[in-house]
Parts: structure tokens; C-alpha cells; sequence
């Protein structure tokens, strides 16, 4: 007589979650074996970060029940959640900023080690997973990539038997990131259970062995992505047929419109990057994408071109021709420079702030204010268009930044840009953390701005991205530039190897894809 299956290591049902009018998560139920790799799919908004924080214990459902290897379970926190066995990292980071790494996990494990013994744990899981972390490091010094490892490895000290992640191999190049499954089918023999979320569909269909599709709230299918395909999933996640990205044919011949000349910077805080030679240029009509693992100079290279930091040679930044190294970032603006930052809230726009005046923020020289008074008038249609345009899910212009999901803020600050039409785009991971609509609909707005005549710098650390999108591809590793290739002439496994340190000699600026014109 065969022995009864165990029972699922959780069990949801009928979970519904509501918000005032929204209904987060609707008549929810889903299980998850003793060492199954299950996705858990959606777009923005669709209600996966609502279910995970109930399963974590951070909300309560209004309804529905859940089960623990086989018992009726109440999760009325992340303490209580831990102790029965769930680890989580959260695509949106809990760390406090003044405290060190070591001091962060040691705050979210509890630990009553002293900071020595866990230092050298969190030194060997580190090493163990291929995950670059220093401990002593404050993580206000680090980037959003490096809080992501930081995560990562606090839940990994943790032995979970269920290990939700969200969104992790965003910071790692392709090699690291199959160093993370193996890692992670190798916890699944052992019987660990894991709940995968990704809007990388390839990644779900190399890893998860079944997934559940929310879409509304609601639990809208199943299936196993082993054997369906990605637009198959796509078009579940979305409702409907999956919109086809396509590049318009450029307007004319671009000229130079950016270039950087053996620009070498030190870092500015302790761990941070310092930048070696680096030289590129940019042409009217071209997106030149930059890739390598973050941490390795992207925060440094951005806020130099940005004009957030100088450089200390006015003639090795040059925007339009003119020569930029030693100016603020209202000049380049002034210039035609535009900047899509990597932290949406904080640095793209204002949580507290409504839409209208988020738009106001960069676009204030584009004709919404004239002498010195804002036209208010102006900025509402224009905070309106970028609504309409980039199908922005939101209350209206009034809505605060904070009420909007990840993807429709990240719609409205690169429609917010691409709307005052630039001559330069700097977009820092533009796509990071959103559904697969939002990251097409960002993807042809980048694709179309360049078809208009703008030069567009992507830095990302998603290569499937760049390999769509860009003309060129070059990679910061270290604090240096390879030199740039077209993307139809390399390969994702010799960008990865570059991402992991095979770095070429630097390049002077005149040889770059053509010898430099007039602007």
C-alpha cells in the first residue's frame, strides 16, 4: 500500500485583501509542495506583492485561510512567519541606510551572535552563491543592485523551507545567474519549497516547474512553463495578445551628440568605484546600451554624465559639443540632457508630491513655467499627456507617487523625460522591476525617441534588454569600458564574461564606432 502524499508545505485559500475601494487580491488559493519551484506571475498591480507580504506576514487577509504542512496557520507577522520556516527577499528593500550590512542582517535574523561570528557567516554564504557583500560596508553608500545581494544573503542565512524571492537575479550577469538555480534546484532536492517571482519569463521556463498567473487580483490560470512558451504566459499575465516591440527606421545620419574622454574619476565615499579612461560616444538616432553586474562604476558613471557629480576636466564630458565636465545638472538639461534615474521615489520623483507636480520636477524648463510663475495650466495637460501616452493606471494628475505600483511610476517618470524631448537620454535600468507590458511599453518609448533623432545611454543590468534595444553594447567592469560592439556582432555569454572582469584595454575616444564628428 503506497504511504499518502504529504501534505503541501502551503496552502492558501480564498485569500482576498482589500484596500478602501481596491480589491488587492480576490478569492486566492494556491499550493506549494515540499521542494517545488513555483512562479507566482503578474503584471504591476496584479497583486503578487499583496499575496507574498500576507504569506510573509507583513498584512493580514481579510479573508481566507492558511495552511502549514497540512495545519491551519495564522501568520500575524515576520517574526512568526521566520520561526515556521518562510525566508523572503523583497524586490523593494528593508534596510536602513545608516547601519552597515552585517548591522542590517543581524537586525532581521535576530541574532544573538556577536557581529564577528556573523560577519564571517555572512562571508561564507556570500563566497558560497557567488554574491559580492561586504559587511562593514553603510548601505547608503550602496547601489540598489548591491542592496538587492544584501537581501539575498539575509535570507539565505536564514535555512528557510520556504523561500520566497523576488525579482533576484537582477543584479547578476548571466553566469551568476545560473550559479543562482543551481543553487536553488539544489535546495528544492534537499526540500526546500520556493515561490519565484520574475517578469524574466525565460528565466520561469529554465527554473519553476509550475506556475500560478494572477491578473486583477485574481487567480486567472495555471500552468507548467516547462512546456509553455513565453508568450503564451505573456498573454495570460496580460489578457489578451502580447504588443510586438519594433524599432522605427532612424530620421537621418546621427551626429555626436555625447561624448566622454578618458574620463577617470576617484570614488567619493570609501567603497565606492572609481572611474578608469573611460571614453564613449553617442550619435543622434543611436542607443548605446552599457552592461556589467552593479556596483562596478554605473552609479559613479551616471552621476558624472548626469552633472550630479563634476568631472575634473570640463573637455571630457561634452554634450552637444559644448563642453560639460564642469557643469551642474540644470545646464545639461539646458543642453538637452535628460536623466531617468535608477530609484524611482527619491530620486525619479516624490512620493508625497502629486503627479502634476512630479512632472513639474525636470520638465519645469520645457514651457510650464514663464518668468519665474508656474503655469499651471500647462503642467496638468502635461501631466495628463504622460498619463494618456504611457497608459499610466492612476486617480488622475492629483494622485501622490506613492499610490502608484512600480510599473506605472516607472511609465510616468520615463514619459515625464522622454516628453521634453532631449537631445541625450540617460536611462538607468529603465525596466528594473516591471511587468512585461510596462517594460515594452518603456522599451518603445526609448526605441522611438532615438528613431526621432535623440542619442539614448541605457545602462542595465538585464542583457536580454539591451540585446533587443540598443545599436552598441559596451561593459563597465571594475570602473572601465570595454570598447563598443554592435549587438547583432556579440553574444550573451562574452558580454557575461566581460560583466565578470575579461576586460580589453581601453579605447581612445576617436576610434569609437567612427571618427568623431561635429555636433
Amino acid at each position: 500500500m503506497d504511504a499518502p502524499a504529504p501534505p503541501p508545505r502551503l496552502a492558501l485559500a480564498g485569500i482576498t485583501k482589500s484596500y478602501a475601494a481596491v480589491v488587492a487580491n480576490r478569492d486566492v488559493s494556491l499550493a506549494i509542495g515540499p521542494g517545488e519551484i513555483h512562479a507566482l506571475l503578474g503584471e504591476n498591480g496584479a497583486g503578487k506583492s499583496t499575496l507574498v507580504k500576507i504569506i510573509y506576514g507583513v498584512v493580514q487577509p481579510d479573508t481566507g485561510a492558511i495552511a502549514w504542512e497540512g495545519k491551519s496557520v495564522a501568520i500575524s507577522g515576520p517574526n512568526a512567519a521566520r520561526a515556521l520556516g518562510i525566508g523572503m527577499v523583497f524586490q523593494h528593500f528593508s534596510l536602513f541606510e545608516s547601519l552597515t550590512v552585517a548591522e542590517n542582517i543581524a537586525l532581521g535574523l535576530g541574532a544573538r551572535e556577536s557581529i564577528g561570528e556573523l560577519t564571517a557567516r555572512i562571508e561564507e554564504v556570500a563566497r558560497r552563491y557567488g554574491l559580492a557583500v561586504t559587511p562593514s560596508r553603510h548601505v547608503h553608500h550602496l547601489s540598489v543592485g548591491e542592496r538587492q545581494r544584501v537581501e539575498i544573503v539575509r535570507c539565505l542565512l536564514q535555512s528557510p523551507r520556504l523561500l520566497i524571492m523576488d525579482e533576484p537575479t537582477s543584479v547578476l550577469t548571466p553566469q551568476e545567474a545560473a550559479g543562482l538555480f543551481d543553487v536553488l534546484r539544489k535546495l528544492a532536492r534537499e526540500g526546500c519549497s520556493i515561490l519565484y517571482i520574475s517578469h524574466k519569463l525565460e528565466e520561469i521556463r529554465a527554473l519553476c516547474e509550475r506556475a500560478t498567473v494572477l491578473r486583477g487580483g485574481r487567480v486567472v490560470g495555471e500552468c507548467d512553463p516547462r512546456r509553455a512558451s513565453e508568450q503564451e504566459m505573456a498573454e495570460m499575465m496580460i489578457g489578451g495578445a502580447l504588443p510586438v516591440a519594433h524599432r522605427p527606421a532612424p530620421l537621418h545620419e546621427g551626429r555626436i551628440c555625447l561624448i566622454v574622454d578618458r574620463l577617470s574619476l576617484p570614488a567619493d565615499e570609501p567603497f565606492g568605484t572609481s572611474l578608469a579612461e573611460i571614453s564613449l560616444t553617442l550619435r543622434d538616432g543611436e542607443i548605446l546600451g552599457i552592461a556589467g553586474v552593479a556596483g562596478n562604476g554605473q552609479k559613479e558613471l551616471l552621476a558624472v554624465l548626469a552633472g550630479e557629480r563634476l568631472a575634473p576636466d570640463a573637455a571630457s564630458v561634452r554634450v552637444a559639443d559644448v563642453p560639460a565636465g564642469r557643469l551642474g545638472p540644470a545646464a545639461r538639461r539646458r543642453l538637452g540632457l535628460a536623466f531617468i534615474p535608477e530609484e524611482r521615489l527619491g530620486r525619479g520623483a516624490v512620493a508625497e508630491f502629486p503627479l502634476s507636480e512630479n512632472a513639474l520636477l525636470t520638465a519645469y524648463q520645457h514651457g510650464l513655467v514663464r518668468a519665474g510663475m508656474i503655469r499651471f495650466a500647462a503642467v496638468e495637460a502635461y501631466a495628463r499627456d504622460i498619463i494618456a501616452r504611457f497608459r499610466v493606471v492612476a486617480a488622475g494628475t492629483g494622485a501622490s507617487g506613492s499610490s502608484l505600483s512600480g510599473g506605472n511610476m516607472q511609465k510616468f517618470i520615463v514619459g515625464r523625460e522622454v516628453g521634453t524631448k532631449p537631445r541625450v537620454l540617460l536611462a538607468a535600468h529603465p525596466t528594473w522591476g516591471v511587468d512585461i507590458g510596462a517594460a515594452l511599453a518603456i522599451r518603445q518609448a526609448l526605441m522611438d525617441l532615438a528613431a526621432s533623432g535623440s542619442g539614448v545611454l541605457l545602462v542595465s543590468e538585464d542583457l536580454a534588454e539591451i540585446f533587443e534595444i540598443a545599436d552598441y553594447i559596451a561593459v563597465l567592469s571594475g570602473g572601465r569600458l570595454s570598447p563598443p560592439r554592435r549587438t547583432g556582432e556579440t553574444t550573451v555569454e562574452e558580454v557575461g564574461l566581460l560583466m565578470g572582469g575579461r576586460m580589453a584595454p581601453a579605447v581612445p575616444v576617436a576610434a569609437l564606432h567612427g571618427a568623431v564628428d561635429a555636433a
